[in-house]
């Protein structure tokens, strides 16, 4: 089967830190570029932050630059999303998507099932 499966959300405090994580199965990983996409309540789908296939360029959205870092193994066949600082409007559902062939930044059809992510004190 062809699949991401994203893991490691959960309830932070404003300030602190979270890695998730992003398992793909039935593809071959390292073909594709990974995205990272949020979308909270009552707001558009978000784009996070994007690595390419090798993981040697990476874009971020501008709200999590400087506190969010992507990055991938393909040897593990997973990416991940170290996020620091964060904020209380970090909060949403974070969606594991693999990217175009074509474009390593565009996202593609294949999503994961997402994994909450709230910060609150």
């Amino acid at each position: 089967q062809v699949q991401l499966v994203e893991s490691g959300g959960g309830v932070v405090q404003p300030g602190g830190s979270l890695r998730l994580s992003c398992g793909a199965s039935g593809f071959s990983f390292s073909m594709y570029g990974m995205i990272w996409y949020r979308q909270a309540p009552g707001k558009e789908r978000e784009l996070v932050a994007a690595v390419s296939r090798v993981g040697g360029t990476t874009k971020y959205g501008d709200s999590v630059k400087g506190r969010f870092t992507i990055s991938r193994d393909n040897a593990k066949n997973t990416v991940y999303l170290q996020m620091n600082s964060l904020k209380p409007e970090d909060t949403a559902i974070y969606y594991c998507n693999r990217a175009r062939y074509d474009v390593w930044f565009q996202g593609g059809d294949l999503w994961g099932q997402g994994t909450q992510v709230t910060v609150s004190s």
